[in-house]
């Protein structure tokens, strides 16, 4: 199956709530206390389609996978270590697969995706946060070529600092 990708839209937003409730589920039962009801919540997601920063993945017409690009980031960036720090970066936020389509290369064919996007468009890193303790997102990134230049901590713990120079 072809992952589609584009802009996402308002009409999308229940089906993004209810693939973002899924994956906080499975999180939950994998131990992973990283989302709840406070972040990421349905206005967070509205607010990112609206500024068009939000995209939507799908599989045969189905939203698949939901994440967010801009240049907004959270002041506790400024402790990382980039390596570059003044090439021009984006950031990715809320990078989320329904669990329904989980292991089955649909998050790392999005970070590619995400990566050809970002350089078309003149980026020449993507940062990240990922939450210290989601050792899945960890692999993930990691397989993908991200490094840790730092950390942050936030409400719910530790998270990782990281970043990706393209090529």
């Amino acid at each position: 199956m072809e992952l589609q990708y584009r802009q996402g839209t308002l009409s999308d937003l229940d089906r993004i709530e209810s693939l973002v409730q899924n994956a906080v589920m499975q999180m939950r039962r994998q131990g992973i206390e990283q989302w709840d009801e406070i972040y990421p919540v349905r206005e967070d997601f509205a607010q990112d389609i609206t500024k068009k920063q939000l995209f939507v993945g799908t599989l045969d017409a189905d939203i698949a996978v939901v994440y967010t690009i801009n240049h907004e980031y959270d002041e506790a960036y400024e402790s990382g270590q980039w390596r570059e720090p003044d090439k021009p970066f984006c950031i990715l936020h809320r990078l989320c697969v329904d669990p329904q389509y989980q292991n089955q290369g649909v998050a790392g064919r999005t970070m590619a995706h995400i990566e050809r996007m970002a350089f078309r468009q003149g980026e020449r890193a993507i940062r990240l946060d990922a939450f210290s303790e989601n050792l899945y997102s960890l692999k993930l990134y990691r397989r993908c070529g991200y490094t840790k230049v730092g950390t942050a901590e936030w409400r719910k713990g530790t998270f990782y600092l990281m970043e990706k120079y393209l090529p």
